[in-house]
């Protein structure tokens, strides 16, 4: 299922972050994790993305009938 692969690999971002921010990485480790962790990182981006463009508010009209209006995400700045 693909929810599980974009949660996998959101985890597995996740736990490279950590180990970036630990310190404890060669320079080289570092390189790989990060490497690594942009590409997880691009997955994800692309999944939300998708995701984003496929939401639709479903919203019922005074006939019973539906009406589907394109999703727009809230500016909480």
């Amino acid at each position: 299922m693909a929810i599980d692969k974009f949660e996998t690999s959101l985890k597995k971002l996740e736990d490279i972050v950590k180990r970036l921010e630990g310190g404890s990485l060669s320079l080289e480790e570092s390189l790989k994790a990060f490497e690594e962790g942009v590409r997880y990182s691009a997955y994800c981006s692309g999944k939300l993305d998708e995701a984003e463009r496929r939401v639709e508010i479903l919203l019922k009209q005074k006939d019973g009938s539906l009406r589907r209006e394109p999703f727009k995400a809230e500016n909480n700045e």
